[in-house]
């Protein structure tokens, strides 16, 4: 039996879908609209965990799937679960591994589960929905996600009818397996871009009952609009008194739009990859950091930032940093768009208590104007 999480709308926008909320986990309370980054392998990449609360952010994704895989979920467990390993106080949420899976080029699913190979060295793996849930449950986190299948953004309607029934007969396996008392249970809803078929998902998978509920198989190949269409189709089906999460969104214009349509929560990988290739997300818009222009700019990377890295370096010495391949650019880089992520959902749930969220969308929209949905390979992070 899963835990209800305790969650409060505590604002609502009066010209959109837009809500600002509270929600209280066992490792701390979450105020919601929230972003999460995300730590696939149990670590955020090039970043130490004693940093994340100075950048403010709140809660924090890893996979089920790779963590199972390496080092394994037991030795995660004996040496005291998942934030004592990571070294990490804030909530967590584990992602199922379902998306991973899904996303393998050979794989054998039937209705027991998934059997495929592991990318990196060959093992012949198996994941079903009671392992998922197994395998969270040992990781220890704060939300667990059910097991789910996972289509491709332009995968025939007949395909996503029989994985839409498909993921809510695993989520019914996946609440009869899961009983860990201090850790919530999130169900996702499929459906591709096929409005019926997200209509037909919602229904299944709130009738089994869950402690929130996630939108899944968007931001995997389909138009923008087309994302924006079903989040907000699925958004009116769930619940208004539980936590709605859209997977894998992440582009500043994506958060607020899907925000505006109802989402409480996001991940993605944007911040952390997009600092490894020196991309710093400012409120100006996006400088790429190993431009030459950078070479002698003595200005902090973010002028309206008061990060670690804006308030102590220079764009000029970022730009070295990453000039001579130096480890530490990756870090001052992801620690400045963490921050920035972090700032940009703290301003957005402040224009929503204040009435006056289309000023601020307007204003973001000027530096961040609307492009494709970006799909990214989760396998890398």
């Amino acid at each position: 039996m899963t835990c209800p999480v305790q969650f409060t709308v505590e604002h609502g926008d009066r010209h959109s879908s837009a809500r600002a909320g509270r929600l209280a986990l066992r490792n701390g309370v979450v105020l919601t609209p929230v972003f999460m980054p995300v730590g696939t392998q149990g670590a955020l990449r090039g970043l130490p965990p004693e940093y994340l609360p100075a950048t403010g952010t709140q809660m924090i994704l890893a996979n089920a799937y790779h963590l199972h895989q390496r080092p394994g979920e037991g030795l995660v467990e004996k040496l005291g679960g998942l934030h004592r390993f990571m070294g990490v106080g804030l909530p967590i949420l584990t992602d199922s591994g379902g998306f991973q899976v899904f996303s393998l080029d050979k794989k054998e699913v039937s209705e027991q589960g998934v059997q495929f190979r592991y990318q990196l060295d060959g093992k012949q793996t198996f994941l079903s929905p009671e392992i998922s849930m197994s395998i969270q449950q040992s990781l220890g986190s704060d939300v667990a996600m059910a097991f789910d299948e996972c289509l491709p953004g332009d995968a025939a309607r007949a395909k996503v009818a029989a994985s839409v029934d498909r993921t809510a007969r695993w989520a019914e396996r996946c609440r009869a397996a899961h009983h860990r008392a201090d850790q919530s249970l999130f169900g996702i809803v499929q459906g591709g871009v096929y409005p019926d078929l997200r209509s037909r998902s919602a229904a299944q998978i709130t009738g089994i009952g869950f402690d929130g509920y996630a939108i899944g198989g968007l931001a995997v190949g389909e138009e923008r609009e087309q994302m924006l269409d079903m989040t907000a189709h699925t958004a009116g089906l769930l619940p208004s008194d539980q936590p709605r999460y859209l997977m894998g969104v992440g582009q500043p214009q994506d958060l607020l739009d899907c925000v505006c349509r109802g989402i409480d929560m996001f991940d993605c990988v944007i911040p952390t990859r997009h600092a490894r290739s020196g991309v710093l997300y400012t409120f100006r818009g996006r400088v790429r950091i190993t431009d030459k222009r950078y070479r002698r700019d003595g200005y902090p990377p973010d002028t309206s930032c008061g990060c670690t890295t804006c308030s102590t370096f220079s764009r000029a010495y970022l730009h070295h940093l990453f000039r001579v391949g130096e480890l530490l650019g990756v870090t001052l880089a992801a620690i400045h768009n963490l921050a920035f992520f972090s700032q940009l959902m703290a301003e957005l749930r402040q224009s929503i208590l204040q009435d006056r969220l289309a000023e601020f969308c307007r204003q973001i929209e000027r530096v961040y104007p609307q492009k494709r949905a970006e799909s990214l390979p989760p396998e890398q992070e």
